[in-house]
């Protein structure tokens, strides 16, 4: 038999998660030798793809659901401050590999567009109005603006206010040095800069078919999906970054870890219009609220999207329900992810969640016309023929055990790592794409914890002069990397007043 090849590194999945991993990695040691696996044809096919998620750079600025309110009025913001400062991180990375000068234009993958917040009713205003009043005060969110007056909110946003009665009753915030990304573009740009390195390759339409434990590292069995061939290689270091299928290999590896963690599938759609007269009217990222008894990820937002370099308009998400785990999966996905370990807290969640399975039902139940009317919430005057519908990418929210409810369904993101470091996966959902830098950053923290505090430190502090608990308490020093950030990815010109965040 053959001799298995050996390798330092094997990530799967070519999205945002492994493409970062990877380039972070060979950033830090340049002599790593690594391989990216990926069962589609090219890099960023499913969540990472620029149809298939929002492009907001997720930076707490206009998500509400990141400020929570309690019963008694108050707003919490420690959120959205971790989020901003999570993504001021990537934005760090970004303008390292930039300033480099062989990563290419930062251009094709971040733009600037304002994120905005829109409520309706008294009680809407009555949150937005304590959000803008606690937020406004933190340096992060010291250029956001609020108002009532819909004269200010024609301005905002003109799309969205003819055709409104003259009574409804309105408020909006909004930050102008807000961004849009293309996960997708970024996603290909990393692993192009990648594969120029020494010792490394992405290999397309390759399945992940086993994994088993090899001394102090792993085999990774892997498939041609086009020819059947198989082959296997000996890794210190796997990591599962395969979206959905992350949590069907991390059950394969069978860590410790992994016991409990369940799977639940939420798809998505999009309505997107690409009428030039329509789009030029709305320049911004504009969230509200999320109806009653919907999931978080389901917050309704009307988008600027810019891809390839044309703009669009998404609205969305309509949530719905499939058992697929990715958007090109099977159906058996689900089913074949229920385990002895894990079926307690799936069916647990199951029993909990009742009116989050009757909303998702009703949500892939609507019509058309439905959906339109969702949209004309935001823009009243919305006609059908300027929009089509967009099928969004799969997101599989995480189930884990729980002392009290036998399971809970968690929105959000989760490491899981096997105890001696060899081996990681990511799960979940949002915000994903945007905070993907510290979630790379907190992997190698936990897998590579000595190197990460020796031989690395210095070109770790060298990427990342800032981390995110010294930004949210430092006020001159937020200000300095941001303006940093925005001046090295081009948000705004050098010679131009950069905002002041005082």
């Amino acid at each position: 038999m053959a001799h298995n090849e050996a390798v330092d590194v094997v990530l799967v999945g070519a999205g945002i998660m492994s493409a970062t991993l990877a380039v972070l990695l060979k950033e830090l040691d340049p002599a790593i030798k690594l391989e990216v696996v990926e069962l589609m044809d090219s890099g960023a096919a499913e969540s990472s793809n620029p149809w298939n998620n929002a492009g907001t750079g997720h930076a707490g600025l206009c998500e509400l659901n990141y400020t929570p309110q309690a019963a008694d009025g108050t707003v919490d913001i420690k959120k959205a401050v971790h989020i901003n400062t999570q993504f001021e991180v990537s934005k760090q990375f970004w303008s390292y590999l930039t300033k480099k000068g062989t990563f290419g234009s930062c251009k094709s993958f971040i733009s600037p567009v304002p994120h905005l917040s829109f409520v309706q009713g008294d009680s809407g205003v009555s949150f937005l109005k304590e959000r803008f009043d606690v937020l406004h005060k933190h340096h992060a969110f010291a250029d956001m603006e609020y108002t009532e007056d819909k004269a200010k909110m024609a301005e905002w946003m003109p799309l969205m206010m003819p055709g409104r009665s003259p009574d409804e009753v309105l408020a909006a915030t909004r930050v102008m040095n807000g961004t849009d990304v293309n996960f997708g573009a970024l996603t290909n740009q990393l692993l192009k800069h990648l594969t120029s390195a020494p010792d490394t390759q992405v290999k397309y339409c390759k399945r992940v078919t086993g994994l088993k434990r090899n001394g102090a590292g792993w085999t990774v069995s892997i498939k041609d999906v086009n020819n059947g061939n198989t082959r296997e290689v000996d890794a210190k270091f796997v990591f599962l970054g395969a979206g959905g299928a992350a949590l069907p290999l991390l059950q394969a590896s069978g860590i410790e870890e992994s016991k409990g963690f369940g799977g639940f599938p939420i798809s998505g759609q999009w309505l997107r219009c690409d009428n030039p007269e329509v789009v030029k009217q709305h320049q911004a990222k504009v969230y509200s609220q999320a109806a009653v008894g919907s999931p978080p990820m389901s917050v309704p937002h009307l988008d600027t999207r810019v891809v390839d370099g044309k703009k669009s308009l998404l609205f969305g998400p309509y949530a719905g329900f499939t058992t697929k785990f990715l958007k090109h999966g099977s159906f058996m996905d689900l089913p074949l992810s229920v385990r002895a370990g894990n079926i307690g807290p799936m069916l647990a969640v199951a029993k909990n969640n009742m009116d989050l399975t009757k909303y998702l039902v009703s949500e892939v139940m609507q019509s058309m016309e439905q959906r339109l009317d969702s949209l004309r919430r935001f823009y009243p005057e919305a006609k059908a023929e300027d929009w089509r519908l967009e099928v969004a990418g799969q997101r599989v929210q995480i189930i884990k055990k729980d002392p009290k409810k036998g399971g809970i369904l968690q929105f959000g993101t989760e490491l899981v790592a096997a105890k001696d470091g060899s081996l990681a996966a990511l799960l979940g959902a949002s915000p994903g794409a945007s905070v993907t830098v510290s979630i790379m950053l907190e992997l190698i923290e936990k897998c590579f914890p000595a190197k990460a505090k020796g031989e690395w430190a210095g070109k770790l502090a060298e990427i990342f002069p800032a981390r995110e608990k010294v930004l949210e308490t430092d006020a001159a020093l937020y200000r300095k990397i941001n303006t940093q950030n925005n001046i090295a990815l081009e948000l705004v010109e050098e010679s131009s007043e950069t905002p002041s965040y005082a």
